[in-house]
């Protein structure tokens, strides 16, 4: 084989390994991540903007959405520790009693443990501000993350990266299809999404914020627990699988919005 055809298929290579690597399975994909971070940023009290201003400036939420999934990809490895941050594996099917004693006794650092661990940091001024920069980015793209109710999932399919399923005939796997397809499917940008999600009442934005952060990871599971017993036998997903769970992804999106902006007018008070 000549070095130019070798080369050929090593990049093709490379961008399959790419594509399909579960650490490169990033969640809600840029624009879920973008979605979240502008209704979070609709619902900031005026304190809690005065906050960032000093922190990041006119720098939006939407801006740095993402940034926690972008440093996987950091020739430097400095941040492959991180990567367990972004999801739980608890098992399926659990009454709300039994998650919440797995949740609360789950090992290893995690999406929950981050959270709580990150909503501190951000909320000690004595730290250096570069330290709470590095909390707020990966808080706001970490509530999206637990909104998305396969990293609320199960570890023996990795949150359903090992499920193989077809969208609209092209093969895929369950959980890219809740990063990515369902949400490019509505073919929104990140700006009109929000806008058209951001309508709700009052009385359910108290609720969700009155909520504790272990009630959206329950919220979440639940969600997840539908999404495993929804799968198709032949595995093809497309426009059924859109209208079954379209509220539900347009629910879950507004939820981290909303709740992401208690989070922070609550450490930035």
């Amino acid at each position: 084989m000549n070095k130019q055809l070798f080369k050929y298929y090593l990049n093709i290579f490379l961008l399959l390994a790419f594509i399909f690597s579960p650490i490169f399975a990033f969640s809600w994909g840029t624009t879920g991540h973008r979605v979240i971070g502008e209704i979070a940023q609709r619902h900031l009290t005026k304190k809690a903007q005065k906050e960032l201003r000093d922190l990041i400036g006119m720098e939006s939420l939407s801006l740095w959405a993402n940034w926690a999934d972008f440093i996987k990809s950091d020739t430097t490895h400095t941040w492959d520790h991180a990567s367990k941050w972004h999801y739980v594996n608890i098992p399926g099917d659990l009454t709300r009693e039994d998650f919440m004693k797995s949740l609360q006794n789950l090992n290893a650092e995690n999406l929950y443990s981050q959270i709580k661990d990150l909503t501190a940091q951000l909320k000690d001024k004595s730290l250096p501000i570069e330290k709470r920069q590095i909390a707020l980015r990966f808080l706001i793209h970490f509530v999206g993350d637990l909104h998305q109710p396969l990293h609320v999932g199960r570890e023996a399919d990795q949150g359903g990266n090992k499920i193989a399923v077809s969208w609209f005939d092209k093969s895929t796997n369950l959980h890219s299809v809740w990063d990515n397809s369902l949400v490019e499917f509505q073919q929104f940008s990140y700006t009109e999404y929000a806008s058209n999600l951001d309508i709700a009442s009052n009385n359910d934005i108290k609720k969700w914020q009155e909520s504790t952060l272990e009630d959206w990871f329950y919220d979440s599971y639940t969600l997840a627990n539908k999404v495993y017993a929804s799968i198709p036998e032949d595995g093809k997903l497309g426009y059924k699988y859109n209208y079954i769970f379209k509220a539900d992804l347009d629910q879950q999106l507004l939820k981290g919005g909303i709740r992401l902006a208690q989070l922070l007018n609550e450490a930035l008070k």
